[in-house]
């Protein structure tokens, strides 16, 4: 049973073509993946099978009587509100039910006995509806689900305006799965998320009996949850069957295919060109010759398959610092609270280490306060000589009105309008994209930018805050090259463990460090 049809859509973005006439369908109990490059229009597929873009052309339908449910990362969360607060707003529908039972109770004192007899039945069904959804063990089920992704260590009463990104991130997919709609739309759901609750939402996803579409550049995260791929590129939607690394042999095949089909044509072609010249001067041979042009004229002609360029990082490097980057003497971080128990850790020059630990621990304080950006709750942290650090922050602003071009310009002016545009290119930005404002710039075309203004400067000591959330495949492979081959110092904040176990020193875990019950 087909759940959503999208026919022939095409849209365009400022003058550039995201989708074209691109086809799509959703089947009972399908788990799609949809997979593409930083910028391919991923994020604008989703709007529109949302009904927040309408597309230029072609059709969405969904069938009658669905519910969908849409994690969108930029939702803003109301100041004021508490965790649970948030939470129960997934069963609004339930609770203006049960407002709606109340006030047909106040009536019965008024009401005459055939009118009382009809509210009674009313009355029943909505009871029926409440107990059969588990209305009256709503704070059990919110505390279930808000401790499988990790919310009962943050506290259920915490304003959600104190939040980190990831902690933002598991309130907003808490909601979601609480309100349980027939079909999941997960834009990058994994991002922000640390490795215990990825791998509790893969275990729900692998379980869940309904459709997802789920947008993701996590590759072991895909191959465990998806049965269904459906790849865009260069404006076009193409579906596989199986999952990520079914789809990447697949893929390769049919590349293999188009370019053999290709370059035979191409000998065709030019064999049917050969004889066409040699021929359509020669009074017996002209007839033959128009043949072959009319053959060439009815010709689909194959396009060789187009190779993105795929980007490529590298650090540049400044002098070499002292043999110590800093040490930490009793340190303890956090904001208005301790997070963290006396520190006293120290990295040397050199080392590259891998801070991982559930969200809301502090290490992305953690980061900050050694950078001198935060002050210490206690203690001190001593900095070395020579250091030139430089800082991946997680989040970004999302009011950003600078064109990435104008990003780079503003903080190095002395470079050439070319070098510029040299420098994103490398990044994997395309003429379009650098041209853009950054806030309309997708995750990872933003992440691209802002890597190239930290390859820009010379460094000796990289502090990386969550570098991959966002970025593509090719992306991710291109920064572990860089990392690797950087002869400096770097402490990296990351929730994937397979992007840097094979080439760190050491890995550090806050949840050693901290003050807080982990569970």
């Amino acid at each position: 049973m087909s759940i959503l049809n999208v026919q022939n859509v095409s849209h365009d973005f400022g003058g550039r073509q995201i989708l074209q006439d691109a086809s799509f369908r959703l089947l009972k109990g399908e788990h799609v993946g949809l997979v593409g490059a930083n910028g391919e229009g991923k994020s604008t597929f989703l709007n529109i099978i949302n009904g927040k873009l309408l597309p230029d052309e072609g059709k969405v339908e969904w069938c009658k009587r669905i519910t969908t449910g849409y994690l969108d990362q930029h939702t803003v969360l109301e100041k004021g509100k508490t965790i649970r607060e948030v939470l129960r707003t997934a069963f609004q529908h339930m609770f203006d039910l049960e407002t709606e039972m109340l006030a047909i109770y106040e009536k019965m004192a008024e009401a005459s006995d055939k009118e009382i007899e009809t509210m009674m039945e009313d009355v029943a069904e909505i009871q029926h509806t409440l107990e059969h959804n588990g209305f009256y063990i709503i704070d059990s089920k919110i505390e279930s689900v808000a401790n499988g992704l990790g919310l009962g260590e943050i506290g259920l009463e915490r304003d959600v305006h104190d939040l980190s990104g990831g902690q933002r991130t598991k309130v907003l997919l808490t909601k979601l799965l609480l309100e349980n709609p027939m079909i999941l739309i997960l834009d990058e759901p994994t991002n922000f998320l640390d490795v215990e609750h990825i791998n509790w939402l893969k275990n729900y996803l692998i379980n869940y009996e309904d459709s997802f579409i789920l947008v993701s550049h996590d590759i072991p995260f895909l191959n465990e949850v998806v049965n269904v791929i459906y790849h865009v590129e260069n404006a076009e939607l193409t579906r596989y069957t199986g999952n990520y690394d079914d789809f990447m042999r697949m893929n390769e095949l049919k590349k293999l295919q188009n370019d053999k089909a290709f370059e035979k044509q191409q000998k065709e072609i030019q064999h049917l060109e050969t004889f066409i010249a040699k021929n359509k001067a020669r009074v017996a041979t002209a007839n033959m010759a128009k043949s072959r042009v009319k053959k060439l004229e009815k010709m689909d002609i194959i396009e060789k398959t187009r190779e993105k360029s795929k980007p490529v990082f590298k650090f540049k490097e400044a002098r070499t610092p002292s043999k110590y980057i800093f040490e930490a003497n009793d340190l303890i971080i956090g904001y208005t609270e301790p997070l963290t128990r006396p520190l006293n850790i120290i990295l040397e020059r050199g080392q590259k280490v891998a801070i991982r630990g559930v969200n809301g621990l502090g290490k992305s304080t953690l980061l900050k306060t050694l950078l001198g950006k935060l002050k210490p709750v206690d203690g001190a942290v001593h900095l070395g000589d020579y250091l030139e650090p430089a800082y991946f922050e997680q989040e970004s602003s999302r009011n950003n009105s600078n064109t990435a071009l104008e990003e780079i310009w503003n903080r190095y002016p002395s470079m050439t309008n070319a070098e510029v545009r040299g420098a994103l290119a490398r990044c994997g930005l395309t003429n379009e994209h650098i041209t853009s404002q950054m806030m309309v710039l997708s995750g990872g075309e933003n992440a691209k930018v802002r890597l190239c203004k930290l390859m820009l400067d010379e460094t000796n000591w990289l502090v990386l805050d969550e570098p991959t959330n966002h970025l593509d495949v090719d992306a991710k492979d291109a920064l572990k090259t860089a990392l690797k081959e950087f002869k400096g110092s770097l402490i990296i904040v990351s929730h994937e463990p397979e992007f840097y176990e094979d080439w760190v020193t050491d890995i550090w875990n806050v949840e050693d460090w901290t003050t807080k019950d982990t569970y």
